[in-house]
């Protein structure tokens, strides 16, 4: 028997509760796995409380994005054995399967050996974070004298995306709505830190690239704030939208984009691990960066599984800097 969560309805972190499970043997294709560490994501707080566009079917496991040892292998999987230390990715819809808890069955096809060097609670941190963020090296393909705005800059995938654009050799701007969070930021490696309540944006990222404007716009808010980043891009730039945490519409910003010949694009992660080459590639690049420490995950709290709810409610309180994480 193992201890799992199941999510028997929807709502506030108090619905989340534990229920003693025999898992049976893992079927073709999939992998049995002892948990040690899971990374929590805003995409699971909206799942289980009702505000995220997939389909929910009660009661359903919960969480795709943690690391551990694996127990057992259903038929047909290859590339791995019983006892490999492994992360999941999020490569499955919400509810199908689930990694709080802990065992777990997952899909054979959502496993990468978990990164050399690392503790299993920064494993469960790496792949949701740089897979998205990856947009700014892919898609925008920053790069020496472009600038990269990166909106919600204290969250694991802010914190990614500041790191891969220094990589790249861009200069990053974080934007958070206060600062508070200014220093950490610069501490963890922001170039520049605008508070977005407290300063004018498109003025601040004017004077740091000299009126050129940024390459790319990275943003999981979304809402009408999207004419102010649209209008802080630079000529041809791109402004990503990878999340809706806003909670509003979020308008075409036609205008500003026009004038610059600027574009504006929804991004998921998994337009990369849907295709087999840009996953491959993908994957090079971020062991190619843990292992120079160019790239590395930062840990805001970590959670015993019995903390569980209140990970999920110290996640959506907004005063983490990086990655909640809850080990088993």
């Amino acid at each position: 028997m193992a201890k799992i969560i199941r999510l028997h309805r929807q709502g506030g972190p108090e619905v989340l509760q534990f229920e003693e499970i025999e898992l049976p043997a893992p079927g073709a294709g999939e992998v049995r796995i002892k948990v040690e560490a899971i990374g929590l994501n805003r995409s699971e707080a909206m799942y289980r409380a009702g505000r995220y566009p997939v389909p929910v079917t009660l009661p359903c496991f919960m969480g795709y994005e943690a690391a551990g040892t694996i127990l057992a292998l259903g038929d047909g999987v290859e590339g791995f054995t019983v006892g490999d230390k492994v992360s999941v990715v999020p490569k499955f819809q919400l509810g199908t399967y689930g990694v709080w808890g802990e065992e777990a069955i997952v899909p054979a096809h959502a496993l990468l050996p978990a990164p050399e060097g690392l503790s299993m609670a920064e494993a469960a941190s790496v792949w949701m974070q740089y897979f998205t963020a990856f947009a700014l090296i892919e898609v925008a393909n920053v790069g020496i004298g472009d600038a990269a705005i990166i909106r919600a800059a204290s969250s694991s995938v802010g914190l990614a995306a500041i790191q891969l654009a220094n990589w790249a050799g861009a200069t990053s701007i974080a934007c958070t709505r206060t600062s508070a969070k200014a220093d950490a930021l610069k501490a963890l490696g922001a170039a520049h830190v605008v508070a977005t309540e407290e300063e004018d944006l498109v003025e601040r990222v004017m004077q740091i690239t000299g009126d050129k404007g940024a390459r790319c716009a990275f943003d999981p808010v979304g809402g009408p704030y999207v004419f102010t980043l649209a209008s802080s891009l630079a000529e041809r730039g791109i402004l990503f939208i990878y999340g809706g945490l806003s909670e509003t519409e979020t308008p075409y910003a036609h205008w500003p984009c026009a004038m610059k010949g600027a574009s504006m694009r929804g991004w998921v992660a998994s337009e990369i691990w849907n295709n087999p080459e840009r996953y491959k590639r993908a994957q090079r690049v971020i062991y190619q960066g843990l292992a120079e420490g160019r790239l590395k995950p930062v840990i805001s709290k970590v959670f015993s599984l019995d903390q569980i709810g209140e990970a999920n409610a110290y996640l959506e309180s907004n005063q983490q800097i990086g990655k909640v994480v809850v080990t088993v």
